[in-house]
């Protein structure tokens, strides 16, 4: 598994896991200090942006380690290097971190090992083994069904679909999630983005309206990696309570409540021979499609001014860096990859 190191100081360091973030900006809301910094959270879940879910400031970090105790994924650490001659102290147990508070997902012996939650698992966490019909005569399928407790987010999904409860599942947190249908411009940014597919566009027939973006509450963990990562506001996560039995110190007050909004840490890059002027990323653009409706529905030559992406000159052109939500959808749609995100600095 990757480990960056964040920062070290004389005898400490702060370490972290990027195949374990889930862009859920929870160490974003809990750092006192405003050290940790999100950004591009939908392109990077896309992987359309060369740069982790994270980044850190290095400042003004006193290495309190109340980031790594927030995340729910175990994604951050800090640590501290034992001094010779130094009296050992205890670790902290799973009292004080969210992730080892948790617990791990149990199976227990009356798994039938038919791999339904291995199909339905978001992170691909689970896998049978070893799957053979029995030797002792009966009816049974033996095996052994396996859980990577280091990738498993607690979404529940497996848990529901056991046919015979033997998946017991704890999740990190309550919470309550809205999302503006009006404000909503149907880019599947949260689709993608989300760790627990929570979040799916329904099927629908010849005039039949449905909402843009469906919300499956019950595989919910209420991270708010999707409001962090939409370009246009239109989801709001709430948290209401930590779940897990554990030594909260201060981590109420700090994580609970709406998820931060991200900072801008990408920058659009275009090339102008590459690109055709086809427009299509003018259209596709969630932040050029809510400034307004006739733009979104294709009429891309009729309005004077778009706020971030327009083409001039038979080539696109990017009027404003500074609206952009690093989705990267205009990359998505683009059909010469004349367009996409480079990292930016942190400041």
């Amino acid at each position: 598994m990757r480990e960056v190191l964040l920062e070290q100081r004389e005898d400490k360091s702060h370490a972290y896991f990027p195949d374990k973030c889930i862009g859920c900006a929870t160490c974003v809301a809990a750092c006192p200090k405003g050290e940790l910094v999100i950004g591009s959270v939908g392109a990077v879940a896309r992987g359309l942006i060369d740069k982790d879910f994270i980044e850190k400031r290095s400042e003004a970090c006193v290495f309190c380690g109340i980031c790594a105790k927030a995340c729910p994924t175990g994604a951050l650490a800090v640590r501290k290097a034992e001094k010779e001659g130094a009296k050992e102290t205890p670790e902290e147990g799973g009292e004080s971190y969210i992730h080892k508070a948790i617990g791990p997902t149990l199976i227990d012996e009356s798994c039938v090992h038919c791999g339904l939650c291995v199909e339905v698992c978001p992170r691909g966490c689970i896998e049978v083994t070893d799957r053979e019909l029995a030797q002792d005569g009966s009816l049974k399928v033996e095996g052994k069904t396996v859980v990577d407790q280091e990738a498993c987010v607690h979404c529940g999904w497996c848990e529901a679909v056991c046919p015979v409860d033997a998946i017991s599942v704890k999740k990190p947190f309550s919470g309550n999630f809205f999302r503006d249908e009006l404000v909503c411009q149907a880019c599947r940014t949260c689709i993608d983005t989300c760790p627990c597919n929570a979040l799916f566009n329904r099927d629908w027939g010849p005039g039949e309206i449905v909402e843009k973006v469906t919300h499956r509450k019950d595989a919910c963990i209420y991270c708010g990696a999707c409001s962090v990562a939409c370009p246009v506001g239109a989801i709001t996560v709430e948290k209401t309570a930590i779940l897990p039995e554990m030594k909260k110190k201060g981590l109420e007050k700090r994580i609970l409540g709406r998820a931060p909004r991200p900072t801008l840490t990408s920058t659009l890059m275009t090339d102008r021979d590459a690109c055709l002027g086809c427009g299509n990323c003018v259209i596709v653009c969630p932040v050029n499609a809510i400034s307004d409706p006739y733009l979104a529905a294709g009429h891309l030559n009729e309005l004077d001014k778009k706020p971030l992406l327009e083409v001039v000159n038979g080539a696109v052109v990017v009027v404003n860096q500074e609206t952009c939500g690093s989705c990267a959808t205009c990359s998505l749609i683009c059909p010469t990859e004349a367009i996409w995100l480079e990292r930016r600095e942190v400041v």
